[in-house]
């Protein structure tokens, strides 16, 4: 199911330190280079900084930017969990999911291609969820938006510096170094925006809101699955 008012929907979405013991279950017993065991380190790094902002008290809208955190991790993990119990998951998360044992598929690629999925197709109806829920306008959540994305750039330099393999394995003829470089957080953040202020001025039309999560969560898909092309082992594994 990929529409707005979709499993990110609840009365109570939980808390952050529920959100990371679900990731813990997530990674549990997963191989070190599984797909998703990959992306899930990331994003439990993601979340452990972004709980440590929220009760330093780094954002204007502190609450609303908790309920946005959950409500977020909350579509990842339903698409992991889900699968694992036999529901098919949102087109974003099919590329990874079915890929994620893949041997000639690198962990830089794994890691990309989560966040594509998470920050493409899940933030942008999370936020929706978030407004929706909060009966809040999107301009109460902009600010608090562009700082949870300075924090995503910095661990995504640090995840490029960590499993980009290294100069002595990789030069600039290698796929991956053109692979990575036709991605951007920052363009698939605004991408992210956009999509949110499309859906929040449709929300009077649900069936047209609904179709264009389904377009969405289509599109964000197919990056996945560019962004998980096959490319041989790096070397290190």
């Amino acid at each position: 199911m990929t529409g707005v008012e979709g499993p990110g929907l609840r009365d109570d979405p939980g808390t952050v330190t529920q959100v990371v013991r679900r990731m813990h279950a997530v990674g549990a017993g997963l191989p070190a280079r599984d797909g998703v065991a990959v992306f899930n380190r990331v994003y439990l790094r993601v979340t452990r900084r972004l709980h440590t902002r929220l009760r330093g008290g780094g954002f204007m809208a502190a609450e609303a930017s908790r309920e946005l955190a959950v409500r977020f991790a909350g579509r990842y993990l339903d698409a992991v969990e889900g699968a694992a119990a036999g529901r098919r998951p949102p087109a974003c998360w099919r590329p990874l999911l079915s890929s994620r044992g893949h041997p000639a598929v690198r962990p830089l690629q794994f890691a990309l291609a989560g966040i594509n999925a998470h920050i493409g197709h899940d933030l942008p109806l999370a936020l929706v969820d978030t407004c929706t829920a909060r009966g809040v306008e999107p301009s109460r959540l902009e600010t608090d938006f562009d700082r949870v994305g300075e924090l995503l750039t910095a661990v995504e330099e640090r995840i490029r510096e960590d499993l980009m393999p290294g100069p002595d394995l990789l030069d600039v003829a290698d796929p991956l170094t053109h692979l990575v470089g036709s991605w951007s957080l920052d363009r698939a953040r605004d991408g992210a925006w956009v999509a949110f202020r499309a859906m929040w001025g449709l929300r009077s039309f649900p069936e047209l809101t609904e179709e264009f999560a389904e377009r969405l969560d289509a599109g964000v898909g197919l990056v996945g699955r560019f962004l998980l092309t096959p490319l041989g082992r790096d070397g290190r594994d």
